[in-house]
């Protein structure tokens, strides 16, 4: 399986912290926001990763990462010229996914807590063994910002709406999916909405027509956080901080992830956190080697 993380966009609903820069480059809490959803693929076992971003900021994204070698994954980049929906994610990045799976993740989206590293690792397995979409829903209390779940007499899904004025419940689809190749053709046979743009949730909507879509709901113990709206960025942030603060563990945390898959040894760790060692994030890589 593949990985993508579509951290483009102009960030908005951010203005006036993002008019110079890309959102998903500001530091939540004590790192990157990337850092975050770069994790979550790590933890999916996904090891092939794009990332899609303007062309302005795909330099900053190069000098901070690389190619990946030294986290032990191998990240590629493409360019979105201008925001045109999130399933435009697919298109560009076709010739990336080949033949394989995807999974796709929101560059502003936080995703933690219990049981989560299971629950990933599952996700993609299922969808490289069996085909299909697996999307997961939270209950939010404004779902008329995200795409959401409409359930008949039995929960059962009937239908995805996307921003509707008059929500039918209150889960929203959160930015995180794995789907199976036939995604890329789907993508590309869906109309622009009245905004404009290729849905996500017009994909969603396809798998579950064809009864291929498989949704899963975050119970209690998993935060989903959408960090693009001032007041949500700073709950991320303050629960970020009260995580690493009462669990002495890091959040989000690259080097860490690729250490514990065994993706790097421990002198490669140690090398990764010795310019970062007056920091407590270094210090923290260099506990974790010692354990």
């Amino acid at each position: 399986m593949k990985g993508i993380i579509l951290a483009g966009g102009n960030g908005t609903r951010l203005y006036p912290m993002t008019y110079a820069g890309n959102k998903h480059l500001m530091p939540l809490f004590n790192k990157p926001m990337i850092y975050y959803p770069l994790s979550v693929l790590m933890l999916s076992k996904i090891k092939d990763i794009l990332i899609i971003s303007t062309p302005e900021a795909l330099p900053t994204y190069e000098k901070l990462f690389g190619n990946g070698n030294q986290l032990g994954i191998n990240i590629s980049y493409a360019k979105q010229e201008e925001p045109k929906g999130l399933a435009e994610a697919f298109i560009i990045g076709e010739e990336f996914i080949g033949d394989d799976s995807v999974c796709l993740i929101l560059g502003d989206n936080i995703v933690y807590g219990s049981g989560l590293t299971g629950i990933l690792e599952k996700s993609s397995e299922f969808v490289e063994n069996n085909g299909g979409a697996i999307v997961f829903g939270q209950y939010v209390n404004d779902p008329q910002r995200y795409g959401v779940l409409e359930f008949d007499e039995n929960k059962k899904i009937t239908k995805i709406i996307e921003k509707p004025k008059n929500s039918p419940s209150n889960y929203a689809v959160i930015g995180l999916y794995y789907y199976d190749n036939e995604v890329i053709d789907i993508s590309k046979s869906i109309k622009p909405s009245d905004r404009e743009e290729l849905e996500i949730t017009d994909v969603n909507n396809v798998y579950l027509e064809k009864n291929n879509l498989n949704c899963r709901i975050f119970s209690r113990g998993l935060a989903w956080f959408d960090a693009g709206t001032h007041e949500s960025f700073l709950d991320a942030s303050n629960y970020i901080h009260a995580i690493e603060k009462r669990m002495n563990l890091m959040v989000g945390c690259i080097e860490e992830v690729a250490y514990r898959n065994g993706w790097i040894s421990k002198k490669q760790l140690l090398k990764l956190a010795q310019p970062l060692l007056k920091t407590e994030y270094g210090t923290y890589l260099e506990r974790i080697s010692n354990e």
